[in-house]
């Protein structure tokens, strides 16, 4: 069922006019230049970057499957998240929802934005209390955020049940999909079509490997997208960061990383096993993403012994849910058999103590 976004929206964004850049104002083809007020001596980087990111979504369009105009482009996943909660959450008025434990960007940024987070604890095998969620959602809640496959637990949240909240709540329901590619269930993007409260997150982060760049996507019905457009910086991605991107992206390059993802999948399932047969290990969850979340004996002396080492993972002990758990990114075959080599000597050392 369709919702009517534009009640959502905060009044003074509905009635918004954005900023208009020199680029955004003139149509067809030019030759020279001097509507910007840019240096006119090449540089390479002497123009500013086209704001709507058009080559860009083109590509990226083609390679995820999505329609260029339900794409928006951003500063990593943050900038979307962030401008979510602009768009749609007035300030000391609206709510958040989120599961728990999850991504902590959703906590910080509605904090910034003076929103109030609402945390629903997921079951104790990571499944969604569906019935709590919609429990801590009122008519003040305009935004929900589900990660899936989600961070830290790596668990994926059924599509029947994103429908289910679509339906149910006047919200918008963003689903974090940063991961969704070592996933080997459907994305919610095929929900975008029939559900114009759904919000799809995606990034060139994780499986794309382009961390370094900060490109982030959401994928949503064509309103939203213009909204979030309008809201957004008008440069929110510099040049050097487009070409590059498009760099990545080449279709020979698209190819390299679907070999890298299916080594990835291998990996996960190897070091899985191999941790399961150490002592400390108390239990893998199983992750559809690129990392595993790990409960140890203890999560503190661990992740202190392999610091001192040279290797670091992420200790999760003080998290709702993951007491004494490590979440551990898969890596390269060689790591992954470093880690588990320190891990058997740190028993050792511990039995010996």
């Amino acid at each position: 069922m369709k919702k009517d976004i534009k009640t959502l929206l905060r009044p003074n964004i509905a009635a918004l006019t954005p900023y208009s850049t020199a680029r955004d104002e003139f149509k067809g083809v030019a030759e020279v230049f001097l509507d910007a007020n840019e240096s006119a001596y090449p540089t390479g980087f002497n123009r500013y970057p086209d704001p709507r990111q058009r080559v860009l979504k083109e590509v990226i369009s083609k390679v995820e499957g999505v329609a260029t105009e339900s794409l928006f482009l951003g500063n990593g996943s943050d900038e979307a998240i962030d401008i979510i909660l602009r768009v749609f959450c007035t300030p000391g008025v609206h709510n958040a929802v989120a599961i728990n434990p999850s991504y902590g960007m959703y906590e910080v940024s509605a904090a910034i934005n003076d929103v109030q987070l609402r945390k629903v604890d997921l079951y104790d095998d990571f499944s969604l209390d569906y019935d709590n969620l919609i429990a801590a959602s009122d008519s003040y809640t305009r935004v929900v955020f589900l990660c899936s496959p989600n961070n830290p637990t790596g668990n994926t949240i059924d599509l029947s049940q994103i429908k289910m909240l679509a339906d149910d709540l006047n919200a918008i329901i963003v689903v974090d999909e940063a991961y969704i590619h070592y996933s080997p269930y459907e994305s919610a993007v095929s929900l975008i079509n029939d559900y114009n409260n759904i919000v799809v997150l995606r990034t060139l982060s994780k499986a794309r490997g382009m961390a370094g760049l900060r490109v982030g996507m959401a994928v949503a019905d064509p309103y939203i997208i213009e909204v979030m457009s309008m809201v957004k910086y008008p440069y929110n991605l510099s040049q050097a960061t487009i070409n590059e991107a498009l760099n990545q992206l080449q279709p020979e390059k698209v190819e390299i990383i679907k070999a890298q993802i299916v080594e990835t999948i291998a990996e996960r399932a190897r070091l899985k096993d191999a941790l399961e047969k150490l002592d400390s290990v108390r239990y893998v969850y199983p992750s559809d993403a690129n990392f595993l979340l790990v409960k140890v004996d203890n999560a503190d002396d661990m992740y202190d012994y392999l610091v001192a080492r040279g290797i670091i993972v992420r200790n999760r002990n003080r998290v709702y849910g993951c007491k004494n758990c490590l979440r551990i990114t898969v890596g390269l075959p060689a790591e992954n058999d470093r880690l588990l080599k320190t891990i058997e000597e740190y028993e050792k050392e511990t039995d010996n103590n």
